[in-house]
């Protein structure tokens, strides 16, 4: 399965904080890839650089083979409707002013694109998130967060995209809720042949939904893979330490709990050596002077530690 996403040797410095650093990892064509790692870790820095919000400082991000900040002006709102984002919050991305159907509208007129052509398209979105026609002439502050969240879904899809970002889409739904959300974008996603590239925190969600995983600790990636291989058995210890951490909720599996001690270090002053060692339950003297590189491992996966797990 080729990839639709390529991120080469991807840094993004702010002033002189490296909040991403040499991250290279690739998101195949109608797969989901799932970011995860504590806050400050890049996550959201690195799909806005996917999404061309943010100019990466060296690297390059490629979209079908594309290199995105190459792309000449004509080409660039043809990128921009190839890819699309839904929102944490679906609320405050929403206009109180406008009704969803204007709200919906919306992209259409940006992109110059005639409405009366797309009326249908506005219409077969709503039937396809679940939602009624009378919805469309309601307001946000009328819509309950797991409507607004499905408003959010159509309004990235409007443009009918390629690849969409979703960042933390199931947060502060009760857990029904988020299951009902994580199955209609499951079924978007074979009906529309979509791309996912997600954000997220919650790692039962992301053991669910995803293809593969990408780890990343303090702007740098230390484990990828298939999401089974990892949540099976993982190679680093920070990515052990994150699914311990995690609630399990299948009752016929035990798993050994453990608490990840310290904080991330400060970006302004990085530990020498492994970035995690400070952290790490398994640190030996290599570890303080030698930074590991990105190794493969024999079951596909890649992982930055001197003594991994798996």
């Amino acid at each position: 399965m080729s990839a639709l996403i390529e991120i080469r040797d991807l840094d993004v410095t702010f002033g002189s904080v490296r909040a991403v650093e040499g991250v290279s990892f690739n998101v195949r064509a109608g797969t989901t890839l799932g970011l995860v790692g504590e806050s400050g870790s890049g996550k959201t820095t690195i799909s806005k650089v996917v999404l061309g919000l943010q100019e990466p400082s060296a690297g390059s991000v490629l979209y079908d083979g594309r290199d995105v900040q190459k792309l000449q002006r004509a080409d660039k709102g043809w990128f921009r409707r190839q890819t699309q984002m839904i929102f944490q919050d679906p609320a405050s991305s929403l206009s109180p002013r406008m009704t969803i159907r204007k709200a919906l509208e919306e992209p259409l007129k940006i992109h110059d694109l005639p409405l009366k052509q797309h009326w249908p398209r506005v219409e077969e979105l709503m039937r396809a998130i679940g939602l009624r026609p009378d919805h469309l002439e309601k307001y946000p502050h009328q819509l309950s967060g797991g409507q607004a969240r499905r408003v959010g879904i159509a309004r990235a899809l409007i443009l009918e995209p390629k690849l969409v970002v979703a960042d933390e889409p199931t947060a502060g739904l009760d857990v029904s809720i988020q299951g009902d959300l994580l199955n209609l974008m499951d079924e978007l996603q074979t009906r529309l042949s979509l791309t996912y590239l997600m954000v997220s925190h919650n790692l039962n969600v992301v053991r669910t939904v995803t293809d593969d995983v990408a780890v990343l600790y303090l702007g740098r990636l230390v484990e990828t893979g298939s999401t089974k291989s990892i949540f099976a058995a993982p190679a680093h210890p920070y990515t052990r330490a994150l699914l311990a951490a995690n609630p399990e909720i299948d009752p016929h599996r035990t798993r050994k709990h453990e608490v990840l001690e310290g904080d991330v270090p400060s970006p302004y002053n990085r530990p020498s050596g492994c970035q995690f060692r400070t952290r790490c339950p398994m640190v030996q003297e290599r570890c303080k002077t030698d930074n590991p590189a990105l190794a493969a491992l024999s079951d596909g996966r890649t992982v930055a530690c001197h003594f991994p797990l798996a």
